[in-house]
């Protein structure tokens, strides 16, 4: 039986372009991982988030992100106010492209804090402006 060396790295995001740029925050490398090799944390990524990556046997294979994030909404249909009782929802894209279902009183500009293991929306952080 043979042993599967595996360990975590913590990394930050430093940005996006045809690839995704980590950096280890002890030594300063860098690593690049394509969108498959991030996966469903694309969708919480912005920069200077911090991550753990995970090592199988030397080469990173997974990227884990907080189970909490705060993202700006980047687009949205106006707020309505007198709709805050009613509990509707609308999408809303974050600034990382992700989809979200929010209150129809939120605004483009405003932080919310999204669940990442469900990808629910969890309540507002900031308002814009």
């Amino acid at each position: 039986m043979e042993l599967v060396k595996y360990y975590e790295k913590q990394m930050q995001f430093l940005y996006k372009d045809f690839c995704y740029h980590f950096m280890d925050t002890e030594t300063y490398d860098q690593l690049s991982l394509s969108t498959e090799e991030v996966g469903d944390a694309r969708d919480y990524l912005k920069e200077n988030i911090e991550v753990d990556v995970l090592y199988i046997d030397g080469s990173p294979v997974a990227v884990d992100v907080p189970n909490f994030v705060e993202l700006a909404i980047a687009r949205t249909d106006p707020g309505v106010r007198g709709d805050t009782a009613q509990g509707g929802t609308k999408p809303a894209t974050l600034e990382t492209g992700m989809v979200v279902q929010v209150p129809l009183f939120l605004n483009e500009g405003d932080v919310v804090k999204v669940d990442t293991r469900t990808g629910d929306y969890l309540g507002r952080v900031a308002t814009a402006g």
